[in-house]
């Protein structure tokens, strides 16, 4: 097993319609406005831009997120990740009542040198840490689609 790989899911609830969501979503530069974690991002070009996070660890992560695929009428929004960690990353959403399920998945390899050392005693925290900013983006995002 490669410790320094990787698997996420979260699935957010959110009280807006699918195409609003979807539109929040595709504009990776206002995350910052909704998603604390999301310190900076930085647009390099129409399809890339670079992303600062950081959540409770005290270490940033910096990357470049480069989009791979952007499907409207399919809810499908998925970058490609290279820097800090590398890999992907998807939002898929669905439709749920007159709200909207928005399912996160990434899949990474951390290439940080740090954390790549601290790959096997730290996973639980670094799972744990990616979890508490998730949950942090759910609630930011709701909040600002109640806002808008």
């Amino acid at each position: 097993m490669d410790w320094s790989h990787f698997r996420f899911r979260s699935v957010w609830d959110l009280p807006a319609p699918r195409a609003t969501v979807y539109t929040v979503l595709e504009q990776a530069e206002h995350y910052p406005r909704w998603w604390p974690q999301v310190r900076e991002v930085t647009r390099v070009d129409e399809r890339s831009g670079v992303l600062r996070v950081r959540s409770v660890l005290p270490y940033d992560m910096t990357f470049t997120g480069r989009e791979v695929r952007r499907d409207r009428a399919g809810g499908v929004l998925e970058i490609a990740l290279s820097g800090d960690m590398v890999g992907w990353a998807r939002w898929t959403l669905t439709a749920d009542g007159p709200g909207t399920r928005a399912q996160y998945d990434q899949e990474v390899d951390v290439s940080k040198p740090l954390l790549r050392r601290l790959a096997v005693p730290g996973r639980p925290v670094f799972r744990a840490n990616h979890a508490l900013m998730m949950r942090a983006g759910q609630r930011g995002l709701a909040a600002y689609l109640e806002a808008v």
